[in-house]
Parts: structure tokens; C-alpha cells; sequence
């Protein structure tokens, strides 16, 4: 069950950590195509409730057409997840799942401008309804803050000679479509990794930081576990090392109990309890899904249950 051409990443794994109950209700904080809603909704019951989000009008009108009365989507955000909960009437959920990133749909939609391998116009945007696109932010952005985006998001280690080449490209005129990025990257770039365009770094960097993903990621964390009823689910899965990295300290500080100073005069059971407790150790896709959707091989799911303790 993939939902339309986007294969769904651990489809399987992830919805069975959501521990769906028949008359929970759930949130998909990242539609997509609706692989990991589909499912959920397969496994509720008549009493269930499903509420998706997604910030890309594509999704939300691909939502639409799923006929079932347990279901909506909202189009927004999930860095907003509190107050569009809110609006949607829902104060408590049993699960929650992110799945981050970028959708295959809106890689292989050549207008969207997420990949160099269509000559495209930068655009990058995930909502298209809103937001400066990245020929636009490029256009304006100073040397500085494009080396700075090239070389945090994207771990670059030629992000000072690509933004050079970048400004450089335009002021004569020639930097408006994926085409010519990617070219000036390979141009800037004086080595090669294996299996790895040159410009793949540079393209995810500008992506996140046009979408500020990892500020929405540090935003929807700990709203997550407000929402989140006690024994209710969080599944993260992700795709970078940066993304990652945020989840994991997240889900890791969530499921410690408070940290006091050394002797100071508090009673153990006066101390709140952690608020998140881990569940198995995180997952990667086995090989024979890597198989089938190469796009999996980079993927990790982490799975906590919302505890008893104090609210976030």
C-alpha cells in the first residue's frame, strides 16, 4: 500500500509501533500520499479518528479523495501542530507519526524544482502557496549566508568555492534553473564521491533551509508529546544525519527524569518522572525494501511512549 506512486518507507514497521487501537485517535503529521494513513485507518475502528497535515497543496488535494468519514487532512505545517490540532478539535491523540523529508512525488515532479535530474526552475518551496522559492532566496541571499546554509545543511566541505560560484553565476544572468546549479556545484566541486553527484549536498541544504525543516522538526517535537495521551505513540522517521540527530536527543532527553544538582534536598518520588520511554532501538529498512526503493537506504524510524509524567 504505497498511495499512489510514492512507496512508502517502513510502511509495515511503522504503523505497527503506533500500537493502533480500534478507537484511538491519531495524526499522520506528514500525508504524502497517504501510505501510512491508509494503513492506520485500515486497522481503526468505526469509533477511530484519523487527522493527517501536510504543507503541500498536492497532498492535501490528494487527501481529499480518500472517502472515509474517520478521516481529514489539514493543509499547514506541522511546526503548528498545537494549533491546528486545536482548530481540528482534537486535544489528546494515541499516536503520532512523522515522516520527514521530501515525498517521492515531489521529487519526480519536474516543476517543483527538488532535483537536478529535470531543467527546472528553483523552486524547492514544499507549500507552493506561500514563501520565497530558492532562485529567489539565491538571487538575494549574501555569499555569506549562502556558504553558511551550504556548509551546515548540507556538510559540505566546498560550500566556500560553491557559494563563490553561485554569486559569481548570478551576476551574469545564469543561474535560474536546477540545470545550472547543479552544473556551477560540479564546477566548484574538485572531487567526486562515489555514487554521489556533486551537487546532491547542496540542493538538500538550500531544500531545508528554504522549507526550514529543522526548525519545524525542533518546533513539532515537544508539541508531539503535549498531545500525546499516556501510553499514546510517537514514530519519527528520517532521513539525514541532521534530522536524526535532533530526534535522538529529543526522544533521549524526554526519557530521562529531571536532572537536579548534586545534594540538593529533594525526595526521589518528589522528582517528575520521564515523560517519554523508548521503544526498541531504532530501525533502519531491510534489504530487500532498499531493493525495491532505493530512496529507503537512508532512512531510521525511532519509536517513545508518552509516560505518565509531568506534561512537557
Amino acid at each position: 500500500m504505497s498511495g499512489g506512486s510514492h512507496a512508502t518507507v517502513l510502511l509495515e514497521q511503522a504503523v505497527d509501533g503506533l500500537n493502533v487501537r480500534e478507537d484511538g485517535v491519531y495524526i499522520d503529521c506528514t500525508f504524502g500520499r497517504g501510505g501510512h494513513s491508509r494503513l492506520i485507518l485500515m486497522r481503526l475502528g468505526k469509533a477511530g479518528r484519523l487527522i493527517a497535515l501536510d504543507r503541500d497543496p498536492d497532498a492535501v488535494r490528494a487527501g481529499a479523495t480518500i472517502g472515509d468519514g474517520r478521516f481529514s487532512i489539514v493543509h499547514g505545517a506541522f511546526g503548528q501542530l498545537r494549533e491546528l490540532m486545536a482548530r481540528a478539535g482534537v486535544s489528546r491523540a494515541d499516536g503520532i507519526i512523522l515522516d520527514l523529508g521530501v515525498s517521492s512525488p515531489q521529487f519526480d515532479d519536474a516543476a517543483r524544482g527538488f532535483s537536478f535530474r529535470f531543467d527546472a526552475a528553483l523552486d524547492m518551496r514544499m507549500d507552493t502557496s506561500r514563501g520565497i522559492t530558492a532562485g529567489q532566496w539565491l538571487a538575494q541571499a549574501t555569499e555569506s549566508e549562502i556558504r553558511g546554509v551550504i556548509k551546515n545543511y548540507g556538510e559540505e566541505r566546498f560550500a566556500k568555492q560553491i557559494a563563490a560560484e553561485i554569486v559569481a553565476a548570478r551576476t551574469r544572468g545564469s543561474l535560474a534553473t536546477t540545470r545550472q546549479l547543479a552544473a556551477l556545484v560540479a564546477k566548484a566541486v574538485p572531487t567526486r564521491e562515489l555514487r554521489q553527484d556533486p551537487a546532491t549536498r547542496t540542493f538538500q541544504a538550500i531544500r531545508i533551509h528554504i522549507n526550514q525543516e529543522l526548525e519545524e522538526l525542533s518546533l513539532v517535537l515537544p508539541q508531539c508529546v503535549e498531545l500525546l495521551a499516556p501510553a499514546g505513540r510517537l514514530v519519527v522517521i528520517s532521513f539525514h544525519s541532521l534530522e536524526d540527530r535532533i530526534v535522538k536527543r529529543f526522544l533521549r532527553d524526554y526519557a530521562q527524569a529531571d536532572r537536579l544538582p548534586a545534594r540538593l534536598p529533594v525526595r526521589a518520588r518528589d522528582i517528575a518522572p520521564p515523560r517519554l520511554r523508548l521503544i526498541g532501538k531504532a530501525q533502519r529498512p531491510g534489504a530487500g525494501e532498499i531493493v525495491v526503493n532505493p530512496r529507503a537506504r537512508s532512512a531510521m524510524m525511532r519509536i517513545a511512549e508518552r509516560t505518565t509524567g509531568a506534561a512537557a
